[in-house]
């Protein structure tokens, strides 16, 4: 028995990793617990195992009293004698029990307590290799398909793929190599179970930091993110540096940076524009290519009122909502889009500008442009078959007939 727990000891420290004490402690708790629900059941037992020689010891545990009630559990203090030179009344006196005793208990309970700890200290491996990891991006491979779940090998552990967390439209076959972000470490019952993810907003950030160097050194900044996955992502950014251009900076000469950063998402849009404190510039950016009109920012309730274009409406909204309620995401803000209303132009409006544009035009007072509008003459092109006759008989006096026609000509 003690050579067989000899060889386990040390197959485990040197093969698993696992400190012998460790070992040692698991199996001598395992040996104990069967025997008191064994054969020496209501008895306590004190089991140890020499960490040089693997030799197994066992004793017995017994209360000193008077008058014996339970032969298993106490001792009578005059038997007490011949275990302890003094004994008193409630000592605990320790009768060494033959190992073969145990034997057949400790081999079923040493394999167990061996596979346990095992077990366990692959589970504790498997957190403490991957806790630091938390937040980065991971490479494996696509093993299997476990009730939805996709099963990748990341190498020293199996982690899932939840179908929450794969971007839709996506599929991966067994074999296939795969990216994603290492999202969290579940310790559950069954042990530490890596989640990875692909539709997390934190999986296309972490791919802008290791892909545009201003990033990872600070010089440019990710202000916010709202992403769709699957469809379209919204970047905000801002620069440290004044000479440095934060868009162009992640969409790289000729946008190669973007492009390696779409080619991962599988084609999903990615807009990155420029970062502003101003709600009404933010909205200006970040609604493109739509343009908003007539912005009211409401701050205390922070809600942006604003009007498009008859023809920008359904680019200011997007496909199924997508564009409008990114940018509210990406700026924190809700937005209440209209349709821009045309105002009508009365009559009066229409006159009084074309006498305007007359007095600033030809040097003329308002009385002589109003005469102009009333005979019917509201353009330049009017002027056409107007002579200095049709002038004087408007009340122009000949030399402002010639000098206005004068100016026509010009115009």
């Amino acid at each position: 028995m003690s050579s067989e727990i000899l060889s386990v000891l040390e197959y485990m420290e040197k093969e698993k990793g696992i400190a012998r004490e460790d070992m040692i402690s698991a199996i001598t708790t395992a040996i104990r617990n069967a025997a008191q629900k064994g054969v020496n059941t209501g008895q306590e037992i004190r089991v140890e195992i020499n960490p040089k020689t693997g030799a197994l010891k066992a004793w017995a545990q017994m209360k000193v009293v008077d008058s014996v009630s339970d032969p298993i559990t106490e001792i009578h203090i005059e038997k007490a004698h011949l275990y302890l030179d003094d004994p008193k009344l409630g000592d605990i006196v320790e009768k060494e029990i033959d190992p073969a005793y145990l034997g057949r208990i400790a081999a079923q309970t040493t394999r167990q307590a061996i596979m346990q700890r095992v077990r366990q200290f692959e589970k504790e491996r498997i957190f403490d290799d991957y806790k630091d990891l938390i937040g980065d991006i991971v490479t494996g491979t696509v093993r299997r398909r476990e009730r939805g779940d996709l099963v990748v090998d990341l190498g020293k552990a199996e982690a899932i793929l939840p179908p929450r967390e794969r971007i839709p439209g996506e599929d991966y076959a067994p074999g296939e190599r795969i990216r994603a972000f290492l999202l969290n470490i579940d310790n559950s019952a069954r042990g530490p179970e890596i989640i990875l993810s692909r539709a997390s907003p934190k999986f296309v950030r972490r791919l802008l930091e290791l892909e545009v160097t201003e990033i990872a050194d600070g010089t440019v900044v990710i202000d916010a993110m709202a992403r769709e996955p699957g469809y379209r992502t919204k970047i905000s950014v801002s620069s440290k540096d004044p000479k440095v251009d934060p868009v162009g900076a992640c969409v790289g000469a000729r946008g190669t940076r973007v492009k390696s950063l779409v080619r991962e998402l599988g084609g999903e849009k990615v807009d990155i524009v420029k970062h502003y404190d101003d709600p009404a510039e933010m909205l200006k950016e970040a609604i493109k290519p739509a343009k908003p009109l007539n912005i009211r920012v409401d701050e205390k309730g922070r809600l942006i009122y604003f009007e498009v274009a008859e023809e920008d409406l359904s680019i200011a909204i997007g496909r199924r909502g997508q564009n409008a309620k990114l940018t509210s995401k990406l700026m924190g803000w809700r937005l209440d889009i209209a349709k821009e209303r045309k105002q009508e132009v009365t009559t009066a409006e229409r006159i009084r500008k074309v006498t305007d544009n007359f007095i600033q035009k030809f040097g003329i007072t308002e009385e002589q442009a109003a005469a102009l509008v009333s005979a019917g003459i509201n353009s330049v092109e009017a002027f056409q078959d107007v002579e200095a006759e049709d002038l004087q008989d408007m009340g122009f006096d000949a030399e402002q007939a010639a000098a206005l026609l004068e100016k026509v000509r010009s115009a």
